[in-house]
């Protein structure tokens, strides 16, 4: 349908009739007055605001309610994309929406307005506390998220209006951090890829130019080389009596960008930055044409993946496979039916697409129930950020239960992982696993297709050594809780008997009033802090004695600062205990860390996957973990530049505009038209590490970066 412009800013904006008309053309029975009054209450509640480009402000939940109709969705969920801003942004109410359009329409905008406050700048308890909200809601009514990413989505296509730069930046790294991730464990696949490539280009804008460049120099090189492999498949199969729709595509910038990184690989080492689909008519013929391509063209190995037989967790079903083409390109097929391809365009708003009456909430989404059941295990808010990001980013391995039950679990999973995912308890009580019917350690990756019995004693608990290999947050959090309570009792069982043996030295015995009276001066809730407070030598004797009984030491004695306590950054170590960072793999917080104590010297602090680990070492294993306080480390970096002028200059360049201070560059080796360099550079975190590194290697000039 031609769209009327309204607004000069913006493209084409849906009148109040055109959008009722996209409503009905795929659900005849939508109640058009409910549209109608929400078009009339928003553009009257929203008055004479403005957005960032100068339009009006009703123009931008109109545009989210034209995304909704474009997913196909129920009238409700068009309503609640029309009034998502009013309680936020206006002066209407609650109250005042479920008067006008209902109950579940309130329902629906409430839960959009909280989502609308998630936050992702910092590891903090605003941040922690919305998310919490954010998963409850989504826990009640997947429609709440469905409307917050055509938000979302609308404000990402919209950026570029807002002036301020820093903005901008928050903007694109919340929209990458948790929405694309979002939209992806729900099948939208679609939305998640445009999400990712406009928050992309403002958070790498010199990675984005340089590989669309190159993508367009490809493009200018091999003409239009994607429609001639994409005819040429559909040729194919249909000389084999196969008839088959086959579109192509190259992969997204960002998509291209985080394979480099992940694959440590410079883009001209990147073959495969073609994909195509195949969609047919049944299951039947998936399999028929994978077979047809399989035989007329190499596959590559290892690049194969059956999403029919073993669904991705958000429902997502496809083949995958990767062959070598005549053009000795790497390309990319996915095969799959008609039903599939809705699936993986729409994901979980496919459920609600209009089809034969009217669809139904009734969605289980199994990973949505896990963050839930985040929420009861993380004892503070940063645990909370660290699992739910983690349950949403990482990849899925599928194993069975003896009794045949599929788990989901992300890649890089053990036994451990697999026994939480089951049940809490069972995972508290393993001792053992076997896989395939074969007894093996309990750090052991599980791989596609295992099955796993879990081994359990009653006497068993959770081990704190199990938290260097484990990867789900589910079995982190449980772990790390069971050890602060048993480190807890510990603790306050120590304290307990420091305090009865101070109490013993006083010359007096102690009257009943005497205990509160001290609690009450040294500023402690309860005993059990003080035994607490006492055990970490956070109040020393002659404090103690002086608040129990004034005058016992001569005079009163403050207890030391909070701040002159703090001498080091990591967990797991007495306080004041010498240590220092192996040189050996130059750990950086985020890493997974342990420390090697040898008679009568200083604790080496190793990152868990170092060599030196691995050769056997005559030494007291500690299992150790980085202070939230800790300020960074020097990582080590191996870098080969091209001979090419201003190489050095470009490396330094990028590591300035990503705040990595140089401390030593040396370099190493000099082979023809490459110069290979060590670098060391002071950076934040893991996190802080892996972003100079993408940088550096989307850079022309630069052929490999790998950490040393």
């Amino acid at each position: 349908m031609q769209q009327v412009r309204r607004w000069s800013h913006l493209g084409a904006v849906l009148r109040q009739y055109e959008l009722v008309e996209r409503v009905r053309s795929y659900d005849p029975d939508a109640d058009e007055g409910l549209i109608n009054r929400a078009y009339v209450f928003s553009m009257k509640a929203h008055g004479s605001q403005t957005r960032a480009s100068g339009d009006p402000y009703f123009s931008h939940p109109i545009e989210v309610a034209g995304i909704l109709t474009d997913m196909k969705l129920d009238d409700e969920t068009i309503v609640t994309g029309i009034l998502h801003d009013t309680i936020e942004d206006t002066v209407a109410t609650p109250e005042e929406v479920e008067r006008l359009f209902g109950a579940n329409v309130a329902r629906l905008v409430d839960g959009v307005t909280k989502l609308s406050k998630i936050e992702a700048q910092s590891e903090n308890e605003r941040a922690a506390e919305n998310l919490r909200k954010f998963l409850l809601a989504l826990s009640g009514d997947i429609r709440v998220l469905l409307v917050k990413l055509a938000d979302r989505l609308h404000n990402m296509r919209t950026l570029h209006h807002i002036k301020n730069e820093d903005k901008r930046r928050r903007i694109a790294r919340e929209t990458m951090d948790i929405y694309a991730p979002l939209a992806e464990r729900i099948g939208m696949y679609e939305i998640m890829n445009e999400m990712q490539t406009l928050a992309f280009r403002q958070l790498e804008p010199d990675a984005y130019a340089s590989i669309t460049r190159r993508l367009g120099q490809l493009h200018a090189e091999g003409g239009d080389l994607v429609s001639r492999i994409g005819l040429g498949l559909q040729l194919h199969l249909a000389d084999n009596g196969l008839e088959a729709e086959v579109t192509g595509r190259e992969k997204h910038p960002f998509s291209i960008w985080r394979k480099m990184a992940e694959r440590h690989i410079s883009f001209e080492q990147l073959s495969d930055v073609m994909a195509f689909r195949v969609i047919v008519s049944d299951i039947d013929e998936c399999y028929r044409a994978l077979g047809l391509i399989q035989r007329r063209w190499p596959m590559v190995p290892g690049r194969f993946k059956d999403f029919i037989s073993t669904p991705k967790r958000n429902g997502y079903r496809s083949l995958h496979t990767s062959v070598i083409h005549d053009s000795k390109m790497r390309i990319e097929v996915q095969i799959r039916t008609r039903d599939m391809h809705l699936q993986a365009e729409k994901g979980l708003a496919a459920h609600w697409a209009y089809k034969e009456g009217k669809p139904t909430a009734d969605i289980h989404v199994p990973w949505i129930d896990d963050l839930v059941e985040i929420l009861d295990h993380a004892d503070s808010p940063e645990e909370l950020l660290e699992h739910t990001r983690m349950a949403m980013y990482q990849d899925r391995i599928f194993a069975f239960t003896p009794k045949g039950e599929l788990i989901q679990l992300p890649k890089g999973a053990t036994p451990v992982d697999f026994a939480y995912a089951v049940h809490t308890r069972l995972g508290d009580k393993t001792v053992g696993a076997k896989v395939n019917g074969r007894v093996v350690p309990l750090r052991t990756l599980l791989d596609n297709g295992d099955q796993v019995e879990i081994l359990i004693s009653d006497a068993q608990t959770p081990q704190p050594s199990w938290l260097r290999f484990v990867a789900t947050g589910k079995a982190r959090s449980a772990i790390r809780r069971f050890v602060r309570h048993k480190e807890r009792d510990e603790t306050v069982e120590l304290g307990a008997k420091i305090y009865d043996e101070i109490v013993a030295r006083l010359p007096v015995p102690l009257p009943k009033e005497a205990l509160p009276r001290a609690l009450k001066k040294l500023k402690m809730e309860d005993e059990e802090a003080l035994m607490i407070a006492i055990a970490r030598k956070r109040v020393g004797d002659e404090a103690l004695m002086e608040a129990l009984m004034p005058g016992s030491t001569g005079g009163d004695v403050a207890p030391r600062p909070a701040a002159q306590r703090r001498a080091i950054s990591i967990r797991g170590l007495t306080p004041g205990v010498a240590f220092h960072l192996a040189p050996c793999c130059h750990p950086i917080p985020g890493d997974r860390i342990v420390g090697l104590r040898r008679e009568d010297e200083e604790i080496e602090v190793h990152a868990i996957g170092c060599d030196l680990l691995a050769s056997g070492i005559d030494a007291d294993w500690l299992d150790l973990s980085w202070s939230d306080d800790s300020d960074g480390a020097a990582a080590r970096l191996c870098v080969i530049l091209r001979d090419v002028t201003g190489a050095l200059g470009t490396m330094a360049t990028i590591l300035g505009n990503k705040g990595a201070n140089i401390i030593n560059l040396q370099q190493v080796h000099r082979d023809g038209s490459f110069h290979t360099f060590h670098v060391d550079v002071e950076v934040h975190d893991l996190a802080h590490l892996h972003t100079i590194m993408a940088a550096l290697r989307a850079a022309d000039p630069i052929s490999s970066v790998e950490r040393v």
